[in-house]
């Protein structure tokens, strides 16, 4: 498919999230992550939902009413929200601790920083993840292998999209460096890698 084929996308418009107790999640996010009521939609005389927006960056948010489905999606991460960088993805982690949410801390992951395992009131995971990399990936197609014997990524380019052979390969060491200022990580588990 080349470029003019391609159809015009503008982004995510918003994430929709099926929940137990509108109420409660609402509130939740508000007092958590600073997310505020935009629209309240109301259907045959009963509230059923929030349409949300964040102040400082956030993606817009739906709250849906929905218990099964909330229960049936709980434990899963269909999302990341974006952090700007580590400074600020420490901070999060920092915060959301003194409000006495758990979470599994700040972790290097494939290209960023991640901090996963925050759950809303409904077991759904929020995750967090850096906008900051400190991998080089693009198009074409980058293929990340951490190895957890060794403090290296490497990064793998293959052929592009539109079948154009293209592959070269390159390691990148994981040290301190100004770009992203943080010390050799630590071989992460798999489930932080994403």
């Amino acid at each position: 498919m080349s470029v003019p084929d391609i159809p015009a996308l503008a982004g995510v418009h918003h994430l929709k999230l099926p929940v137990t107790n509108l109420a409660r999640s609402r509130e939740w996010y508000h007092s958590r992550l600073g997310y505020q009521v935009q629209i309240e939609f109301v259907e045959q005389g009963q509230l059923m939902g929030y349409a949300l927006t964040h102040p400082n960056g956030g993606p817009p948010l739906g709250l849906r009413l929905n218990p099964e489905r909330a229960l049936a999606a709980a434990g899963f991460d269909y999302f990341a929200i974006g952090v700007p960088g580590k400074q600020a993805i420490d901070q999060l982690a920092a915060w959301l601790t003194a409000l006495g949410e758990q979470h599994a801390g700040v972790h290097w992951a494939s290209i960023g920083w991640i901090l996963p395992e925050l759950h809303d009131p409904d077991g759904h995971e929020v995750r967090f993840y850096t906008l900051q990399h400190h991998t080089a990936v693009g198009l074409p197609i980058s293929s990340i292998r951490p190895s957890a014997a060794t403090s290296v990524i490497a990064v793998t380019r293959t052929a592009s999209p539109v079948g154009m052979p293209q592959k070269t390969s390159m390691s990148a060491a994981l040290t301190a460096s100004p770009s992203w200022q943080s010390p050799v990580p630590q071989p992460t588990k798999a489930r932080y890698v994403g």
